[in-house]
């Protein structure tokens, strides 16, 4: 989130109301009101806050402008740290670049030079400062649909669940993602990475997509500005940090959720998977595909775009897109199919569920609800002691071989969100359980995988250590780990490029075939013809020929 007026979008649908909120009621206060309920404060940076603002009390419009447009205490206006930087517009950049031109230039040249001037600025990237970091916690599409018809007892468990999740949540990223950095500053930023008094949050509770289907998420924006612990100065949060942990991070919210849903309702949950270049999605046993399909209109309308834009990358390029470049089209594709918000009350669109349901399930739909938890077995709620460590192990060597088949070298937030994923199916007693056991595998994993970052060389004073004993000069959790199954594999294609003993091709026939029109009447350019030349005479039984996406690769290759 951006400074200045980027918070308002948090504001669009939100209904005005006064006085605290209280989380198990937190939709239901609302229920007959079209909109969403004001946000709430959240984290336990809070008490370093003027005024006595705490956790669940309601963030008042005036409040989210002093923190996420300002930079200052929302209760005083007192600055907090040093003011938001400014950055010069497209056009004041512009009229600077405009003002430096020689007055020897003639009208027609200058009107070139400004001509030239406008696009280079309009096409740069805008700077803005960053207030915020916006976190949407959502539940999988079985809770939400679940939640959607029950009656409004379980909808309020439901939603309690969802809460408590957010805070187990952002418990974690106080302990091991919040930090600032303080020091001289060098090509990375400041050098040292120090601990933080916890962190200032807002959550803006939402019900539906943009489709009006049921999808209970929540906004949790993280303000950029928290109190170090050493001096109890305000700074901005280290967000490489922050961005480094996301995946774990929404693996974990989606682990605890789902702890809560079954200590509360007593569900149990089945792995689904959801086609290529998606994840397995973990749902509550027992909701029918049928009519999560139905309430996942949105999903459709992006899977369709997305299969377009798929599509016209195959004929294009003659492959499969990456699953870095299918994610790309999947957000393009969001983006594309995404219909302007419309303001519901919550008793509304239940009502609309509930007969949407009915229809489709053939049976009163908060009926089916009821009879769906009451035959829920539930599952054994675990604690951490109940696992053997060498089960921990095994389950440690699964996580490297994973995170090894998706890429060449990881850090611990990589093996944390895949040993989380290992352990879905298993559900913890609490949040402080699942965390031990997942902190245990992570360890185990370190331990399995090959340290590539060298170990400090000299011992750093006790006043640059941090509480765990390391430096507070390495960013925490940033070594980098490999394996030796893929420093082995690199090797494998070292030695290929080494290995001459693969045939050649004739320059004849490469210079006759760089001068034959192709399927879409092009030929060759002199670079594609030098590239195919070096490849088709060097004899090497592996080869890469690599290039800046548009630059022929595809028409080398044909």
């Amino acid at each position: 989130m951006t400074a200045g007026d980027g918070y308002r979008y948090l504001l669009n649908s939100v209904v005005t109301g006064d006085g605290d909120r209280d989380a198990a009621s937190a939709l239901t206060r609302y229920y007959l009101e079209s909109g969403t309920p004001p946000g709430a404060w959240i984290g336990s940076g809070l008490v370093g806050l003027s005024g006595g603002v705490t956790a669940g009390a309601t963030v008042t419009e005036e409040q989210l402008r002093q923190l996420m447009g300002y930079g200052q205490d929302p209760n005083n206006g007192e600055q907090l740290g040093r003011p938001y930087r400014t950055f010069a517009t497209a056009t004041e950049r512009v009229e600077r670049r405009l003002k430096k031109l020689s007055d020897s230039l003639t009208d027609e040249e200058r009107a070139t030079q400004t001509t030239l001037i406008e696009a280079e600025e309009a096409a740069k990237p805008t700077d803005a400062p960053v207030a915020g970091f916006d976190l949407t916690f959502s539940v999988p599409k079985s809770v939400s649909t679940l939640w959607a018809v029950a009656d409004g007892g379980t909808q309020a468990l439901i939603t309690q669940a969802h809460h408590a999740a957010i805070h187990d949540v952002i418990a974690l990223i106080e302990r091991d993602v919040a930090m600032t950095r303080i020091g001289a500053k060098g090509p990375r930023g400041a050098v040292a990475q120090v601990e933080v008094q916890g962190v200032i949050a807002t959550a803006y509770d939402h019900y539906d997509s943009r489709a009006a289907d049921p999808q209970l998420h929540t906004h949790v924006v993280v303000a950029n500005r928290v109190q170090a612990v050493h001096d109890g100065k305000w700074r901005t949060l280290d967000s490489r940090a922050i961005h480094a942990a996301v995946t774990g991070l929404s693996e974990h919210y989606n682990a605890v959720l789902s702890d809560h849903l079954t200590a509360m309702l007593g569900v149990g949950w089945e792995a689904r998977e959801r086609g290529v270049g998606r994840s397995t999605a973990w749902e509550i046993a027992g909701v029918p595909q049928a009519l999560m399909d139905a309430f996942s209109s949105r999903t459709r309308d992006i899977e369709q775009v997305k299969d377009r834009l798929v599509a016209e990358h195959v004929v294009k390029h003659g492959r499969q897109p990456s699953p870095k470049l299918l994610w790309q089209f999947r957000q393009q594709a969001t983006l594309e199919t995404r219909p302007p918000k419309q303001h519901h009350s919550l008793s509304d669109l239940t009502a609309q569920w509930r007969e949407r349901a009915t229809e489709l399930l053939g049976e009163d739909a908060p009926t089916w609800a009821t009879t769906l938890l009451s035959r829920s077995a539930g599952e054994p709620l675990l604690r951490a002691d109940d696992i053997p460590l060498g089960d921990l192990e095994q389950v440690a060597e699964v996580v490297v071989a994973r995170v090894g088949d998706r890429r060449a070298t990881w850090k611990r937030w990589n093996l944390h969100a895949e040993a989380v994923r290992q352990t879905m199916g298993l559900r913890f007693a609490s949040a402080t359980d699942r965390d031990h056991i997942t902190h245990q595998i992570v360890d185990a994993a370190e331990r399995v995988s090959l340290r590539l970052t060298p170990p400090e060389l000299a011992s750093s004073p006790p006043t640059f250590r941090r509480p765990d004993g390391s430096s507070r000069f390495r960013p925490k959790a940033a070594t980098v780990f490999s394996s030796e199954q893929v420093l082995a594999a690199e090797d494998r294609l070292l030695d290929a490029s080494n290995d001459r003993s693969a045939p050649t091709v004739p320059l004849m026939w490469i210079e006759q075939a760089a001068r034959t029109k192709n399927r879409d009447g092009n030929v060759l350019s002199p670079d594609q013809e030098r590239a195919i030349a070096k490849i088709g005479v060097s004899a090497r039984t592996l080869d890469v020929l690599v290039g800046p996406a548009g630059t022929g690769n595809t028409t080398c290759r044909s």
